[in-house]
């Protein structure tokens, strides 16, 4: 392009001091190599352009990929980590059951302890008060 120019600064000063060596068509050629030149820059810049946006589409689906990637091993993490405290519920609740039964079991055993020794302390009562003969069962028919 600098050549360019330089031949159409020498034409020019051809053409203003009117030297009779100037051949106007030789301005219409240099004009054309200019437009050419100009071509020649703008398909390079195209060219560039093209070269650029592939890299750009490229470097996303990179991006993308890596994106799916580590939303895969996010949600993967995620699902071992709820099945691991769904056992641990289980287990607690499991436990739980367990000690509720238990308790339940002792609560039956203490009631019939208690009904047990209530009835020997009615029986011992009715003894001391003097009736003998009769059971704390048996009702008299009087």
């Amino acid at each position: 392009m600098e050549a360019l120019l330089s031949q159409f600064t020498f034409l020019s000063d051809q053409a203003l001091q009117g030297n009779k060596n100037f051949d106007p068509s030789a301005m219409e050629d240099l004009m054309k190599l200019f437009e050419i030149e100009s071509y020649k820059a703008w398909a390079a810049l195209e060219l560039e352009e093209e070269t650029q946006v592939k890299g750009a589409e490229i470097t996303m689906q990179q991006a993308e990929d890596y994106f799916d990637s580590v939303m895969e091993t996010a949600v993967d993490e995620f699902r071992r980590f709820e099945e691991e405290m769904e056992r641990e519920s289980k287990a607690e609740l499991s436990g739980v059951d367990d000690t509720a039964e238990k308790v339940k079991k002792m609560g039956d055993l203490m009631e019939k302890g208690a009904n047990i020794a209530s009835k020997l302390y009615v029986e011992a009562a009715m003894k001391s008060a003097g009736f003998n003969g009769l059971s704390p069962n048996k009702v008299h028919p009087s």
